[in-house]
């Protein structure tokens, strides 16, 4: 397939017209004038509700008991063991220390 226009290199005066032209006669999609572009408003203020409908939080959703990082040593052994498990070993192993400090 050849590429037409190309953003690896500036275009020519020639290219450049062709696509202004293209973009002129566009029905769909027609340039706005400056009246409409001094009227126009940020989409926030235009439709407050519809923002507060789709806005939301960056990042993941807050937990109620997030979990702690900590830093743990532990036989070489018991580690392989709980690794032998496969992807899961870090819950696997979250039961075993819930379960042996009696919370489950």
């Amino acid at each position: 397939m050849v590429t037409k226009f190309s953003s690896r290199r500036p275009l020519n005066e020639k290219e450049e017209a062709e696509i202004q032209k293209m973009i002129a006669s566009d029905p769909d999609a027609p340039e706005a004038t400056d009246e409409q572009l001094a009227q126009a408003k940020p989409f926030a203020e235009a439709f407050p509700d519809l923002m507060g409908s789709i806005k939301r939080a960056r990042g993941r959703p807050k937990m109620d008991a997030p979990k702690v990082a900590v830093t743990l040593r532990v036989d070489p052994d018991v580690l392989e063991q709980f690794q032998s498990k496969g992807k899961d070993w870090r819950s696997d192993m979250t039961h075993a220390l819930r379960k042996a400090a009696g919370l489950k």
